[in-house]
């Protein structure tokens, strides 16, 4: 018996072209290239920044399913997005910052900004951003006391970016005081390595952003090696601007998303009362990243434009 082929015909939205690359795979490669991070931290500040960064994956992954549980949603915690939420934010924080202000970041960064937004994808800026940014507002004095590298002394002493008098060799190693995993420009760029090779990520932003900085500071008559590698710049350009969800997704909206995280983060730190501009930039940039997206959708092959209606006498 012959089967008429049209009831063969199957329509299904786009992506057509499909592959094997699951999103725990990709938080999976995420995590990886954190890993120079984690080990330069846990070498350079010691127990306490590896407990810190433990404490805070757990956290986040138990927040995203008792959170899920409530609002009746399938437990996804399996596709590893909480768990790099979570490891992002604790390499933003001091190795000195108490568990309990932590927790406070990390409820706003998984429950308020992804989960009661709908949960991975549907989210508005980076969730590890946003919590990073409430207890920064809310306890400066603790997100802003620092520990001596090597050393189990809880100091106030300044990072690099606040006293401007930093040895390079210093920053790019990792040997000065600052947030967990922002010191070493060295373990993130083995990290951004990784993420390109493997193809997870994109050079453009990262590239756009840092060479932004550089060429503003330039501009500015301030050191462009020393804003590249002083402060968060390297950890928020590689593993934060480079979000799938919160960023535009062509190359071009890309490169001008990477040009106003450098901008903006520039004008914060050399004009503003904050001597970091990272994650604010980001956070402002994240919130446009649908104008972006407007901006630089591309056109469909084969589409024209309508027929423009003649009117009536003509």
């Amino acid at each position: 018996m012959r089967v008429n082929s049209m009831e063969k015909l199957l329509v299904s939205p786009s992506p057509h072209i499909r592959n094997d690359v699951s999103t725990a795979k990709i938080m999976g490669h995420v995590m990886i290239g954190l890993l120079p991070a984690v080990i330069a931290a846990t070498v350079i500040f010691g127990g306490k920044a590896l407990m810190l960064i433990g404490f805070c994956i757990a956290v986040a992954v138990i927040l995203e399913r008792i959170s899920g549980a409530i609002m009746k949603r399938p437990d996804t915690t399996g596709d590893l997005s909480a768990a790099v939420t979570g490891l992002i934010f604790a390499l933003n924080l001091p190795p000195t910052l108490p568990f309990w202000i932590a927790l406070i970041g990390l409820f706003f960064a998984i429950v308020v900004t992804k989960m009661l937004f709908g949960g991975l994808g549907c989210n508005f800026a980076n969730p590890a951003i946003v919590g990073r940014i409430v207890i920064t507002l809310s306890f400066t004095s603790a997100m802003t006391t620092w520990s001596e590298p090597f050393s189990s002394d809880v100091t106030t002493m300044a990072t690099p970016l606040a006293s401007r008098s930093a040895d390079y060799f210093d920053m790019f190693i990792g040997t000065t005081s600052g947030c967990i995993g922002e010191t070493s420009a060295l373990a993130l760029i083995f990290g951004f390595v990784y993420l390109c090779a493997v193809k997870v990520i994109t050079p453009s932003t990262p590239v756009a952003y840092v060479g932004t900085v550089a060429l503003f500071s330039w501009i500015a008559g301030v050191d462009p090696l020393y804003q590249v590698l002083a402060g968060g710049l390297l950890l928020g350009a590689i593993f934060m601007a480079t979000d799938y969800v919160t960023t535009p997704v062509t190359q071009t909206g890309k490169i001008i998303f990477g040009i106003g995280c450098g901008i903006i983060t520039c004008v914060i730190r050399l004009y503003g009362s904050y001597p970091e501009g990272v994650s604010f930039s980001i956070l402002i940039m994240n919130i446009v990243t649908p104008y972006i997206d407007m901006l630089c959708r591309t056109k469909p092959v084969g589409a024209k434009k309508p027929a423009k209606p003649q009117k009536e006498g003509m």
